[in-house]
């Protein structure tokens, strides 16, 4: 028989232990069968379950039990009033019987108890709402300290009903955030979707028709074309329109950065490597695994470089800026350009095996002066969008559409996007027109 010194000692240590398996991320039936074992080893409650609520019917099933194989155990439900278990999920208030089988309402339905002995139930609440019942049996008979004994199982249901409203929180934080990143996504697809890609020129429909076919595969691809002539909007579209869509989606401009520091940023660097380099640091290669990296102004690198970036293109290996390990990544590369490649191979300036690595499938962007005929549907589409900006309507006359049409364009969109804006800017009354 457990003195009243020796029993608050158990009940401390089991308070700790069940604490502890209560703040681990494991699942809710595994946690419980551990917090059921502490209860066993430290206050001697060989007996115990615990039961949850059904949301759909209102009944408490049997979810954990310590004291019965779970083979030789049948689910088993408790109504509202049903037993001792369904009186407690009635009243919403503990129950203790100091011999068990002397209360009629006792049932015993999991076959584990011994009726001889006492009986504890209480409630598991969350958020004050009834969610769970916790109910034990101690090894010893009624020794005078059940009052005490019961205090401590509501401490213990208690904490397990703390643990609930904490995994309902995240998992509702969970839903919550994937809710957000599928709305994300949605607009995303949209904003970077075939519709917002201007042009009924039969140059254009070709380039669509080659989008359409490549987004579906993982091949590497080439975008070639002036400057301002869209490729990375055409490299937005295939990401978006392709099984990696769900993937990251990482851009690079090789152009920005000097050979050691486009290294850094695309293989990443271990701690130490170099002065400054105070942690380790993954580079877009790692970031972009599983999805795709796009990098424009690929004809921008140097040879030395090339060579390094030709074995990740082969191998799908890479290590760090001053590591030794080999990491493997899983990337879609999409590579754009403005120059003349073909001439920079022969002049030695470009690897020709990098070139026939990259040259997959390529896709050629023509410049806005050889579609004169999007020109139209261009300006009136980049006016929409920049009087959405500036909070006003923004109308085009016909006499403006027309002044358009005839320039060259040698900046192609992108200078059409500016000469717009700039028009917009200087137009008070929101309308543009040839003067």
């Amino acid at each position: 028989m457990s003195s009243a010194s020796q029993l608050h000692r158990s009940e401390l240590e089991a308070l700790y232990l069940v604490s502890e398996i209560l703040s681990r991320s494991l699942d809710f039936s595994q946690t419980v069968l551990k917090v059921l074992d502490v209860l066993d080893e430290e206050v001697s409650f060989g007996r115990s379950m615990v039961s949850v609520l059904d949301p759909e019917n209102g009944d408490l099933v049997v979810n954990a039990v310590h004291g019965a194989s779970v083979d030789e155990t049948e689910p088993v439900r408790y109504q509202s009033g049903e037993g001792i278990l369904g009186v407690l999920l009635a009243e919403k208030r503990s129950i203790s019987l100091a011999v068990a089988g002397r209360d009629p309402r006792f049932l015993n339905r999991i076959g584990i108890y011994d009726r001889n002995l006492p009986f504890i139930a209480a409630p598991i609440n969350v958020g004050g709402s009834l969610r769970g019942v916790l109910a034990v049996q101690p090894d010893e008979v009624d020794d005078g300290l059940l009052e005490e004994r019961a205090r401590f199982v509501e401490m213990v249901a208690n904490l397990i009903g703390r643990s609930v409203r904490l995994s309902l929180e995240v998992e509702q934080e969970k839903k919550t955030l994937a809710e957000e990143r599928d709305s994300l996504r949605r607009t995303v697809r949209n904003q970077y979707g075939f519709d917002n890609i201007v042009g009924r020129s039969a140059a254009m429909r070709r380039v669509f028709d080659q989008v359409r076919m490549v987004s579906k595969w993982n091949t590497t691809v080439l975008l070639r074309g002036e400057t301002g002539t869209g490729k990375e909007l055409i490299a937005n579209a295939i990401h978006y329109h392709s099984p990696r869509a769900r993937g990251p989606y990482v851009r690079l401009n090789c152009a920005s950065l000097p050979e050691n520091l486009l290294e850094t940023e695309l293989f990443g660097h271990e701690k130490g490597s170099f002065t400054g380099a105070v942690g380790s640091r993954k580079g877009r290669f790692e970031m972009a695994d599983g999805g795709t990296l796009f990098l424009d102004e690929i004809g921008e690198i140097s040879p030395a470089f090339q060579a390094k970036l030709l074995r990740v293109l082969q191998e799908g290996e890479l290590e760090r800026v001053g590591g030794s390990r080999t990491l493997k990544v899983d990337v879609r590369v999409i590579a754009a350009t403005h120059r003349n490649l073909e001439a920079a191979v022969d002049a030695g300036d470009f690897r020709e095996d990098l070139y026939y690595r990259l040259n997959v499938m390529p896709i050629i962007l023509p410049p806005l002066r050889e579609r004169p005929e999007d020109v139209p549907e261009l300006a009136r589409h980049i006016a929409t969008r920049i009087g959405e900006t500036q909070g006003r309507p923004l109308n085009i006359t016909e006499a403006a559409i027309r002044r358009l049409t005839q320039y060259g364009w040698p900046g192609n969109v992108r200078e059409l996007e500016n000469c717009l804006e700039r028009a917009a800017v200087m137009s008070p009354t929101g309308c543009i027109d040839a003067d």
